[in-house]
This record gives C-alpha cells, structure tokens and sequence, in this order.
C-alpha cells in the first residue's frame, strides 16, 4: 500500500475511534440544547459554519513529518512539559501511542457534531528559519507541513479546509507557495514571533506579491505570544509592522484582533502603545477597508479581557471580523473562565451553566456557541450571523 492512502487507511479507523468516544458522551440538558438551537438560529442554511484557525497538532510518531522540540515532553523542562500536557489533555486523545491520528480523528468527530455543516481551517505550521534561509532548529518549538493538512483534508474533505505555513526566508519559499495554491490552499498561516518573521522585511515583496496574484490570503498572528515559547522576538508581533503586504495588496486577516500584549509605537517612536489599540488604528485607516480583517480567536480568554472583547461587541465592525476558535485552547480549562463573563454582563449565570455543560461535552461546539451568546451589557449587541459564516477565501479579490 503507498504512503498516502495508507494514512487515509489510519485516519478512517481513528475516525471510527473519535466517534465511539464522543458517543459515550451524556446527552445534553434542554437548557444546553436550547442554548445550542438560539445560536444556529439566525444563520444562512445553505451556508456552512467557518472556523479560520484550528492547529493541527503532531508528534510524529507515525512518520507523518509533524514535529514537536524535545524540550516540550522532557521531565528535565517541568514548566514547558506541564504546558504541554494541558494541551494534549484538551484535545481528548488518550494516549500518545498514536496522537496525530487519534488528534484529527476526534477532532473530525467534535465538528460532526454541530448541527450543521462546519469547515475547520487546519493550520500548518512552518519551522523557524534564519535570515540567510536556512532552517533555525532551536528556533523551531514545532512543525506541522503543508503535506500533512493537505493529506488530512482528503481524507475528512466534508470539515478540514488546509491551511498552508510557509517562511517567506525559505529559499523555496515563492515555489512552495504555487505549489499549495495549485491544490486550492487560499489562506496561508504566520507566527512571526515564534518563526522568526518579520512582516515588514522588505526582502519579502516579491512572495507578498505572488500571494496578491495568486488571492491568497495571510492569516498571521499579532499581538503577544503566550502558548508558544518566544525568544527575545515580541517585536515581530507589532501591528504595524502588517503595513507592508498591506500596502502591497495582501490581504491580511489579523489573529486575535492582535488582542494582548504592548509594542512600539512605530508612528510615534519611543511610545509604547497596546498592541490591540495598533490593530484599531490599522482598521481605521481607509486604504486598508476591503483588505485588513480580524478573527475572534482567544478574544474569550481570561488574559485578554476585558477590553478588546467588550470593545469588539461595542464597536460595529463585524463585516470585518471571522471566527477562529484556536482549538484546542478552548478546551484548556484555565483559559476561558465563564465565571468572569458573567461578571461582566456578557452571558447570563443561566447561560454560564448551559455552557459549561456544553464544554465538557465538545470544547469546539461549546466555543461557537459561547460567542453567538455573548452581548454587549449596554446594547444587547451580539457578533453578527456573518462573522461565523465568512469565508477567508472569498476575501481576496
């Protein structure tokens, strides 16, 4: 049997696996299902649910080519392996014997579970590399290839969507970038703290503009780095620094509404500005309507609030906005503390309860569901029905 569908073999019997699991699950309480009802409600029927930011996660124990640095999984790292853990644990694999497998397969079970049809963006993950192209190893906290999504995404076509990571440093970088657009790839996938990237490196024009050519669109993170280990390298994560594919025709979504975290104030040097109020000024200024767009992935956490989420249900820029849910960080139970949002007016003590019992059940359904509840305590503004309907690949014109 060849390679290729002989991990299709793998993934279909870890589908089976991830559906026997969810099913032991209790059925829902009529209040958690009721809740799950209002927040399908209003949406497009023809339309599926989109999803913009799901990591596919690896070990790479089955020779698929996913990586994670040994460092993450070393008794002699305690801090770094315990992070680690929380977030297999989240996932709801047992075992690590075979985790990519059994990782996907779940996965694909949690997504069949809405009540309608969902398309989760897998996304890739490229190695650090320096600047004279080569790959930086220690740089690298972990690696999952543009192969792999593809593979997962023919293997469960009706739910993963790939989601291309390629370094702009790699000296392949413009091939591989034809390459994944040849097989229908249109978002492409950046953490420049932790790959080493820097947005506004002018060495980067020419794969900025085969990206404009090609309409595919860059989802990068912005912001601070927390989940992934960074060295000395926040400063990659300046809004700002978005300007040059911006002004080169990208189209750019931003991940987190770059939701945490300072950086310099690269209009006014010297000036420490939230990096949050440096993606608002991006989103205010003319020339970038129709290109700039933000997801709402991690905008629930506890370390971001209160106030890019309270500013995003108080502010009208929905038709700018898509949903991402950073699975599997939903299911990390110190990361969203519904406690807090009830403190702050944005779900009811009545809805926190539905919730809960909707996390324990599906973490990926439960985070869905818990940002079509949210509201604005003022107006009763909710996110409206097109942010989780919206489709990355038609944003690039």
């Amino acid at each position: 049997m060849s390679p290729r569908p002989f991990r299709r073999f793998r993934f279909a019997l870890a589908l089976v696996l991830g559906l026997a699991s969810l099913a032991a699950a209790p059925p829902l309480s009529p209040a958690a299902r009721a809740l799950v009802d209002r927040a399908f409600t209003d949406l497009d029927p023809a339309r599926p649910v989109v999803d913009i930011h799901v990591h596919a996660l690896g070990l790479g124990q089955d020779g698929d080519g996913t990586f994670v640095n040994p460092e993450k999984l070393s008794f002699r790292h305690p801090a770094k392996r315990l992070g680690t853990n929380l977030y297999l644990k989240a996932t709801g694999v047992k075992g690590l014997d075979h985790f990519d497998r059994d990782y996907l397969a779940i996965l694909a079970a949690r997504a069949r579970a809405f009540p309608r049809p969902v398309r989760i963006h897998l996304l890739a993950m490229d190695r650090a590399y320096r600047a004279d192209g080569t790959p930086d190893p220690v740089r690298t906290e972990f690696h999952v290839p543009n192969a792999y999504v593809l593979d997962a995404a023919a293997a469960y076509p009706d739910v993963f969507v790939p989601v291309a990571s390629i370094h702009p440093a790699r000296k392949d970088a413009i091939q591989e970038l034809e390459a994944c657009a040849t097989k229908g790839v249109r978002l492409l996938k950046w953490l420049p703290n932790t790959q080493a990237i820097d947005p506004a490196d002018p060495r980067y024009n020419a794969f900025y503009r085969r990206m404009k050519e090609l309409g595919v669109v860059l989802l990068t993170h912005a912001g601070e780095e927390k989940a992934v280990a960074v060295k000395g390298a926040q400063a990659l994560g300046n809004p700002l620094r978005l300007r040059r594919p911006l002004d080169l025709g990208v189209t750019v979504v931003v991940a987190h509404c770059a939701s945490l975290g300072r950086n310099e104030d690269l209009d006014h040097p010297g000036k420490t500005v939230s990096n949050f109020d440096l993606f608002l000024r991006l989103m205010d200024e003319p020339r970038y309507q129709g290109r700039l767009y933000g997801d709402l992935s991690a905008i629930t956490q506890v370390n971001r609030l209160p106030r890019p989420l309270q500013t995003l249900l108080a502010r009208d820029l929905d038709d700018r906005l898509l949903n991402g849910s950073d699975y599997p960080l939903p299911g990390v139970n110190l990361v969203v503390w519904t406690r807090r949002l009830v403190e702050m007016k944005l779900i009811t003590p009545a809805e926190r309860r539905a919730l809960n019992e909707l996390w324990r059940a599906n973490p990926l359904l439960f985070d869905f569901v818990l940002k079509r509840t949210l509201r604005d305590p003022r107006t009763g503004r909710r996110f409206a029905p097109g942010v989780f309907q919206r489709d990355p690949a038609a944003l690039s014109g």
